[in-house]
């Protein structure tokens, strides 16, 4: 099929003067989109530049302090002890036997040497008196031997024979006195009947237990002292001690032990306290109080104490340039209602409230406690050092007593 359509035409704008002109305008608007998007980095706005916010400080935390005046104290070792006799012992019988009587009773106060009991005699009568015989006719017979070896007619045999004889006579005597008095059973030392266990007509034999003596003039306070605390106690320090009774003494150090125990990790120590009258019982507890030292301290709240980074103990303060101060200190004593602490400056100005949310080296906003309460009275707590306040110290100040347990002078490292 032969194409009889006129012949195709191709189309062009080449010499259309309307696309010339279109093909410069779209040049014309690219490059001012170009110049629009670049202006920003060349010719900041004044839009932008007012839109760019200014770096803001953190605030300052507003945290409440309180002035704080350290007190002259004096620190003091305490711990809880048990009183000890000065002797208890058993009083057993030398000899075996009957009892014959019984001369006193239980609860008895006793001179040394007092009778307390004595055995039958009977047969240790008869053993001495046949001793005593033997012992004549040993004598009769050695004095014979001698006047006949005098005069010739013993021997020196016969001589030696007979002193062998009588010396052996003597030596039975001797045993059926020491008998005689073993039926006597007398108390030792002066002391307390605390028991007696026979009566009359018992048969008792040699070695069993007759009756407990204890003396208790003077008193042994035995206590533990904690390794730590072991430097601050030496003999020779005084003591104040109080029984359990409410009975109060003074007492002395007496002994230290050099050795700790392998159990406990203690020492020893014992304080002597003179008990002339006896009013007060052995085996009673006692606390024992004894001055170790001069030591400056702050009463402050358990509820301010803080723990740093490395969980060491301590309490936040504020310096004079409104900066945090983190103070390691040690806990001297401790009582219900508050704690003394050693380790602040004689003035401080401690934080109270938002310790826990501010740190060492941090700008805080100290603010004042609303109201402040005294160091309340004297309260101790077992076992845990102490310290009291000293004749001289100011007005108002409270007085700091304390164990270890101690319990024990507890100091946090």
């Amino acid at each position: 099929m032969s194409d009889t359509s006129p012949e195709r035409k191709t189309l062009s704008f080449d010499s259309d003067a309307g696309s010339k002109r279109s093909k410069f305008i779209a040049g014309g608007i690219a490059v001012l989109i170009g110049l629009w998007m670049g202006s920003g980095y060349i010719i900041p706005s004044e839009e932008t530049e007012a839109a760019a916010p200014a770096p803001i400080s953190p605030k300052a935390v507003t945290v409440a302090v309180r002035r704080s005046q350290a007190d002259n104290v004096t620190q003091v070792f305490v711990a809880e002890g048990q009183a000890l006799p000065d002797r208890d012992t058993m009083v057993r019988a030398e000899s075996g036997g009957e009892i014959a009587e019984v001369l006193v009773a239980k609860g008895a106060v006793l001179e040394a040497g007092a009778l307390i009991a004595r055995l039958s005699t009977t047969s240790r009568d008869s053993d001495l008196a046949r001793a005593r015989e033997q012992l004549n006719r040993a004598q009769r017979e050695y004095d014979n031997a001698e006047a006949l070896l005098e005069r010739g007619v013993s021997t020196v045999d016969r001589v030696s024979q007979a002193r062998a004889t009588l010396a052996s006579a003597q030596a039975s005597v001797t045993t059926a006195e020491e008998a005689l008095n073993n039926t006597e059973i007398r108390a030792p030392f002066p002391g307390r009947l605390e028991m007696l266990d026979i009566s009359a007509g018992e048969f008792v034999s040699t070695g069993d237990d007759i009756a407990r003596l204890v003396d208790n003039t003077p008193l042994t306070i035995q206590v533990q002292v904690p390794q730590q605390a072991l430097k601050d106690v030496k003999e020779g320090q005084e003591a104040d001690v109080t029984f359990i009774t409410g009975a109060e003494a003074q007492g002395e150090v007496q002994f230290v032990s050099s050795s700790a125990s392998a159990e406990t990790r203690t020492f020893t120590a014992e304080i002597r306290v003179e008990n002339n009258d006896g009013v007060i019982p052995a085996g009673i507890s006692a606390r024992v109080r004894i001055p170790t030292g001069e030591t400056r301290a702050h009463f402050v709240s358990p509820a301010i104490l803080s723990l740093d980074t490395n969980g060491t103990l301590g309490v936040k303060t504020v310096n004079d340039e409104n900066k945090v101060v983190f103070n390691k200190i040690a806990i001297v004593r401790a009582q219900t209602d508050g704690i003394w602490i050693a380790g602040l400056p004689d003035e401080a100005e401690i934080i109270t409230i938002g310790q826990g949310f501010v740190n060492d080296g941090e700008t805080v906003n100290p603010q004042a406690e609303t109201s402040t309460e005294d160091a309340p009275e004297e309260q101790p707590m077992t076992g845990v050092p102490e310290i009291d306040e000293s004749e001289d110290t100011a007005a108002g100040a409270g007085q700091i007593t304390g164990s270890a347990e101690a319990a024990q002078p507890e100091r946090v490292e």
